[in-house]
């Protein structure tokens, strides 16, 4: 009878493999063929690649619901942009612009430095763009005020003289020219020192803007695509220029794709040298060199026909779906060894059929619990509200669940063609038949290549392969010792402490100067950016929604209360307000009425078109308005920020929204954490449902759970001494090492209470003895699929790379050390088969 198992499903499992192994052992040729067209006709999918790319930043890389993406359309619809009066704090995009940062190591404003600033100015300014036989300037396109281009401040204040610079007296942060005429230098010059009187002395960087209009994307494209082309060829002695255009993150960005491309033959030689090394055998008829190949070859048919498939339901394809195929090579290369490992532990005088049958029974719930696992790992993660972490797991699910298909069909058949060359004695490479044994006054050399067809005698087994030998004999036994459990108790009791004190180093959110290729020029700029204006940041809008009776003293009074909260904050500097400009001219004047306040406000407005664009005045009333709140935010996270600002307005006793263009980015820091640990926390609960209906024993089943939990743990704290932060990307990463740590422990627990032995240390080197090889030999695949990644000059990449390299290092030390050492622990979980 059977005691404490869980094996009503498994049983009935184990039989529909078996007679499916047999069915397949009986007909290959038709798991052949069937599959090699299912895949041509799939891979036509890849014939809408181009046009299902998707790799707009701001839809693939942050939330999807982002807050600030419905604050956004509230700003665009309340607060219009004025196409003749442009103003940088009132844009409710990113914009249209280019961007050029001067630096130097002594002053920026001596007269040599702005006479090389001045003169790049000027040449900005003077160049063209044709498009439909028409010319365009700088001024033709340039967003304008009051007819005139929006220029830079800076060059302003010297008049475009360098010379000027002796004499005008700066002040710093704000500078006016009268009460009226003030502006923020914050952002627009940095690393400032002044005298007593606070006038500026020297400063170490400046910075330009260029912003153009927003009607017409080809126009502006062509200007700041030749602009580009100008400012890489400019030299300088006296500055150093980075530049950056509106266009720069998504141009640089798309280039990370084509990056890769390349490394896929690399990858796929890679894999198939290591797989025919891995199984290779100086038994002439006993090498799988070639079954090793088709296995690879399997996996890159489940690659096309998953891939192809998506594309012809029009799923859209982003970048990270691109680095599925190296982790989907590894794990398709797994599920192979295990089933040839399962293949030489069948009998070899059986017929193929009843080998297939034994293949199966042993092998199929291995590799379905690891399957399963992982494809549930990443549909689950489908909900995530990334763009980007959406499309890597749909592709990378649908990827592992055709891969699965593929093993069990085409390479089940391939496995048992093989197994016929083999029982009838066939040399693997010329495919005729040579003697078993070395016939008399034959030399040497003559063994080594016409000769095989060896097995074990008294098991009817394949001989064990030497690694497999060193399991069992070597490394099972030493592991088992009471000195090594306890050192390995140790070890994993260390891993623990460093990956906690891990986890509380970890910072959120992609920096965006990471979806760029290292060498490209905008790197360079965001260091520069960094380096110099990192204690000013935006000017945040602040508006308040719907009706408010601004005539009332006491009322203005009551908003004002509010606004000082945001002002107490440490990252809020100062507010500008069309209401303070307005009570200023209200001075002498009656604004205590409605109909008075509304009539001088009237008139207050059509004497400053600028501020017009600041308050909605819909059928005379006044619907909204906003205000302006400078931030500093050296000392202060983006998601402080945020969170602070958003967490002020709401405690305030009117409808108030703050939103800068920024939020719809720092908005992932808002969510990240919590998105994470929600998908890790449902994939895990999943994974331990599979583990507890397919592994015959719940307390082993558990031990699974406790491998993802673990490994996780691992990963994540690991990960964060490395300097890689929780972002879309490596959340990716994350719910790879569920299935993953999933894989390494399952095979092994389910090989544990599967095993009849009664002694649990003889029941763990049996485990170790039947897929410690295996599972060392998928471990390693997996790196092989990824190497290359490492090279990858795309943060993207490299960061999988990274993390699919801890993953795997901590799984198999998971799989093959901690979880075995554990499983002694608990005597009670095995396996008591009927008798």
């Amino acid at each position: 009878m059977t005691s404490c198992t869980t094996d009503c499903i498994e049983k009935p499992i184990r039989r529909c493999f078996e007679s499916l192994g047999k069915f397949v052992g009986l007909h290959p040729w038709w798991f052949v063929v069937l599959p090699l067209v299912m895949s041509a006709g799939l891979g036509g999918g890849f014939f809408f690649l181009n046009e299902l790319k998707s790799d707009d930043i701001v839809e693939q890389f942050t939330p999807k619901k982002g807050r600030a993406k419905m604050e956004r359309r509230f700003f665009q619809e309340t607060f219009p942009q004025s196409d003749s009066q442009f103003s940088v704090i009132r844009i409710n995009t990113d914009g249209v612009f280019a961007s050029l940062i001067f630096s130097s190591q002594s002053n920026i404003l001596s007269v040599t430095a702005l006479d090389e600033i001045i003169r790049i100015d000027v040449k900005i300014k003077r160049f063209s763009v044709s498009l439909d036989t028409n010319t365009f300037a700088f001024s033709d396109i340039c967003a304008d005020v009051n007819g005139t281009c929006n220029s830079n401040v800076i060059l302003d204040v010297f008049g475009y003289n360098a010379s000027n610079v002796s004499f005008v007296n700066m002040t710093y942060p704000k500078y006016c020219r009268s009460e009226f005429n003030c502006v923020h230098l914050g952002n627009v010059i940095s690393e400032v020192e002044v005298d007593q009187d606070g006038f500026v002395q020297s400063a170490k960087a400046v910075r330009l803007f260029y912003y153009l209009q927003e009607n017409n994307d080809t126009l502006t494209d062509a200007w700041l695509q030749k602009l580009m082309d100008v400012l890489s060829n400019v030299t300088t002695s006296q500055t150093e220029v980075s530049y950056f255009t509106s266009m720069s993150r998504q141009q640089e960005f798309e280039k990370s794709t084509r990056s890769v491309t390349q490394l896929f033959a690399v990858t796929y030689f890679l894999a198939i040298s290591f797989s025919i090394m891995s199984c290779l055998r100086f038994d002439n008829v006993r090498n799988k060199a070639w079954l090793a190949s088709l296995g690879v070859f399997s996996t890159a048919q489940a690659v096309l026909s998953s891939f192809g498939l998506l594309l012809l339901l029009n799923v859209p394809f982003v970048i990270t779906a691109a680095s599925s195929p190296f982790l989907i090579l590894g794990i398709g290369i797994d599920d192979m060894f295990i089933m040839i490992s399962s293949w030489q532990r069948t009998n070899i005088q059986d017929s193929v059929p009843k080998r297939m049958s034994d293949t199966y029974r042993e092998a199929a719930i291995s590799i379905t619990i690891t399957t399963l696992t992982d494809v549930l790992a990443f549909y689950l993660s489908f909900s995530n509200p990334f763009g980007s972490v959406q499309s890597f797991c749909l592709y990378a699910g649908t990827a592992v669940l055709l891969c699965y298909f593929y093993n069990i069909t085409f390479f089940g058949a391939c496995l048992a063609l093989n197994g016929r060359r083999e029982g009838a004695n066939k040399h693997w490479l010329t495919c005729m038949k040579v003697p078993e044994e070395m016939p008399p006054g034959e030399s040497k050399a003559y063994t080594l290549c016409c000769v095989g067809g060896s097995y074990n005698r008294n098991t009817g087994t394949e001989e064990e392969h030497p690694m497999a030998l060193f399991f069992r004999k070597c490394y099972g036994p030493f592991l088992t010792t009471s000195w090594c459990k306890a050192f390995v108790v140790l070890i994993y009791f260390t891993y623990i402490g460093v990956s906690v004190y891990g986890c509380l180093q970890l910072k959120e959110g992609i920096d965006l100067k990471n979806l760029a290729l290292d060498d490209s020029y905008i790197i360079q700029y965001y260091d520069a950016e960094s380096a110099y204006f990192h204690y000013y940041g935006p000017n945040v809008m602040l508006a308040i929604n719907g009706t408010f009776p601004y005539w009332e003293e006491s009322e203005r009074n009551q908003l004002e209360t509010c606004i000082k909260r945001f002002l107490e904050l440490d990252f809020v500097n100062s507010s500008t307000s069309w209401l303070h400009a307005f009570e200023r001219y209200g001075v002498g004047r009656n604004i205590s009425s409605e109909a008075s306040f509304k009539t001088h406000l009237h008139e207050f407005l059509e004497h400053n078109p600028m501020l017009k664009q600041d308050v909605n005045i819909t059928d005379n009333n006044i619907t909204a308005s906003r205000l302006f709140l400078q931030t500093i935010v050296q000392n202060a996270t983006e998601k402080t920020v945020v969170n602070s600002l958003r967490k002020t307005a709401e405690i305030c006793p009117y409808q108030l929204l703050v939103y800068h263009p920024a939020f719809i980015y720092h908005d992932q820091y808002t969510v990240i954490g919590q998105v994470t640990l929600q998908t890790i926390a449902v994939s895990t609960a999943v994974m331990l449902f599979i583990a507890l209906m397919l592994i015959p024993h719940p307390l082993c089943a558990l031990w699974v759970a406790f491998a993802i939990a673990s490994v996780i743990l691992g990963v994540t704290g690991f990960m964060a001494l490395l300097n890689i932060r929780l972002d879309s990307i490596s959340m990716i990463n994350l719910v790879i090492s569920i299935g993953f740590s999933v894989d390494f422990s399952a095979h092994i627990s389910y090989t544990f209470v599967s095993s009849t032995k009664s002694d649990v240390n003889g029941r763990i080197v049996e485990a170790l003895a039947h897929l410690g090889y295996p599972i060392l030999q998928g471990a390693l695949s997996t790196v092989v699929g990824v190497v290359v990644l490492s090279a990858s000059s795309s943060y993207i990449f490299r960061t999988l790379f990274t993390i699919v390299l801890l993953v795997i290092t901590l799984g198999l030390l998971h799989g093959i050390a901690f979880i075995p050492v554990f499983l002694t622990f608990c005597g009670f979980c095995h396996k008591i088969l009927k008798h």
